[in-house]
């Protein structure tokens, strides 16, 4: 099982019920195939560096998950397909980025 990260943007015109199925599609998806979520985020409706699709802001969100390595592509499969989504990106986490995100994690909870 490897340790994988994925940020996506979503339409910003989406409303939050279509918002929250959309995060859902992917997540059950994910854990249909095995994977483990280890943290899921939603960091809101945030302005774009630039334009995508003539859009300048989008709903980000993140998951943290672990899954087999055969899991990724279908997975981002569905993310090309699904016209909700302006861009994504899985990255495959090494020891460094795991201990990182476990400490950003708490640095996070410990404001809240």
């Amino acid at each position: 099982m490897n340790h994988y990260e994925t940020v996506f943007i979503l339409n910003p015109v989406l409303s939050d019920t279509q918002i929250e199925e959309t995060v859902k599609k992917f997540e059950d998806f994910l854990i249909s195939r095995g994977a483990k979520m280890v943290a899921k985020e939603n960091w809101g409706l945030k302005k774009l560096a630039y334009a995508i699709q003539h859009k300048k802001s989008g709903f980000y969100h993140l998951f943290e998950f672990t899954a087999p390595g055969e899991v990724i592509t279908p997975y981002e499969q569905e993310f090309r397909r699904d016209e909700r989504i302006m861009r994504f990106l899985t990255v495959k986490l090494d020891k460094h980025a795991i201990s990182w995100a476990e400490r950003r994690r708490v640095k996070l909870q410990t404001k809240a």
